[in-house]
């Protein structure tokens, strides 16, 4: 058969055999495909090519990107604080650094907020569970009974 590529690159400097379809791009960094469109609509990613027929083309670097994208949100960042990174990132020289590393020290002392508020409800719940196998025998419900002189 004849071995003509598929699609033609208009814009140059990324080969066929290197583009990636907007599905394989998803299915690379393991988000939907209406994630992509999102986050193109967004800014956040740009298509690296078109073809001929307008279908979006991804390079290697997209991938990278959208795969930092995904990290940064499951680390907690909103999408306006992974735009700010991503901004960030690209420029350069010790502003960029600085904003870089404000950003993520925000964040992370609101992770550190939310460990100890979550440990405390855990040492609470701990306490009523054990109060519940301890008194269970009783009738009544001992942790209801006793939530008066057990606040925290």
């Amino acid at each position: 058969g004849n071995m003509q590529p598929r699609y033609k690159v208009v814009r140059s400097g990324m080969s066929d055999a290197h583009a990636l379809t907007i599905g394989q791009l998803a299915r690379a960094a393991g988000v939907p495909t209406s994630s992509v469109r999102y986050y193109e609509r967004r800014g956040l990613l740009v298509p690296d090519a078109r073809t001929g027929s307008g279908y979006r083309q991804y390079s290697a670097a997209s991938l990278e990107r959208l795969r930092f994208i995904r990290a940064a949100k499951a680390a907690g960042f909103t999408l306006a604080n992974i735009e700010a990174l991503l901004e960030a990132a690209e420029g350069a020289g010790d502003a960029a650094r600085n904003e870089v590393q404000q950003l993520i020290q925000a964040r992370l002392a609101d992770v550190t907020e939310r460990i100890e508020t979550l440990q405390k409800a855990r040492t609470t719940l701990t306490r009523w569970f054990d109060t519940c196998r301890e008194r269970s025998c009783s009738g009544g419900c001992a942790v209801l009974e006793g939530l008066a002189d057990q606040e925290t």
